[in-house]
């Protein structure tokens, strides 16, 4: 008797696809698109506004893109350090500097800036001079000026009113008062001063060998100084104290005049170097 064969039973299975998935597949190419365009347009700007050493730099790194960082070596866009700590120069104006930044325009409103401080120094000391009756003679002597350098105050000679004792560096009276009225004011700004004598083009009649006009230019420069600490200034805002004989007259038709024979005092701006 023959045996029944079994039946072979086959099972599809059959996967439809997803209606809804393949509809946002669009969704993810569009976005690669738009994500693509985005950085190509963002690389062609960064190209224009980036200087020519940027881009030196950029490709410089592209042709030796390993050996710059294993075994060093330098681009032209490195940026400067004045420590060699790495932190940036913000005084440089060469390599990657950025268009947003107008440096010379920066520059031209911080000399604005140092130009009104200046000139508000120098009314508040006119001001202080005149508030004191007994200076109200000598107001003649006291010249005050704005320099490249910065705000310049000279006390000068005259003929019946000299500074010092003839051939010394001893002040007469009014002239220490009005470095005292000086140095008090000064103390009050953050600038620093230099301080520097000067004679006229009589030489030194002393009897003192070798000592001449450098040295009591000098020495007259030193005691007002102290004058000016005697005052109210601090020691250290004095930044330089020098003697000029009579090498820089006031009076350059007439080196004899006693108008040569000054102190004067520089109050420097913050931003010279």
């Amino acid at each position: 008797m023959k045996k029944p064969q079994k039946r072979r039973i086959i099972i599809k299975v059959i996967h439809k696809p997803d209606k809804e998935i393949r509809k946002g597949v669009w969704k993810v190419a569009y976005a690669d698109f738009v994500t693509a365009m985005m950085a190509f347009f963002l690389l062609l700007w960064l190209v224009s506004v980036s200087s020519q050493q940027y881009l030196r730099g950029v490709g410089e790194y592209f042709k030796r893109p390993v050996t710059l960082p294993l075994f060093g070596g330098s681009s032209d866009n490195a940026s400067p350090s004045i420590d060699n700590s790495g932190g940036r120069d913000l005084t440089r104006t060469s390599g990657q500097v950025s268009k947003g930044m107008d440096l010379d325009a920066a520059k031209s409103a911080l000399q604005n800036l140092e130009m009104q401080h200046l000139s508000m120094l120098k009314e508040r000391l006119m001001r202080e001079i005149g508030l004191d009756a007994s200076m109200l003679p000598y107001k003649s002597q006291l010249l005050i000026d704005i320099t490249e350098s910065g705000l310049r105050i000279q006390i000068v000679d005259s003929d019946k009113r000299p500074m010092f004792d003839m051939g010394s560096a001893i002040l007469q009276p009014y002239a220490a008062r009005i470095l005292h009225a000086i140095g008090k004011v000064l103390n009050s700004v953050p600038n620093q001063v230099t301080l520097a004598g000067h004679t006229d083009a009589t030489p030194y009649q002393g009897s003192a060998p070798d000592y001449d006009n450098w040295d009591l230019s000098m020495d007259r420069a030193n005691a007002s100084r102290r004058e000016l600490i005697a005052g109210g200034m601090a020691p250290d805002k004095v930044l330089r104290v020098t003697g000029l004989a009579s090498a820089v007259p006031l009076d350059k038709q007439d080196p004899f005049d006693p108008i040569n024979r000054r102190i004067s005092i520089v109050v420097s701006k913050i931003s010279s170097p």
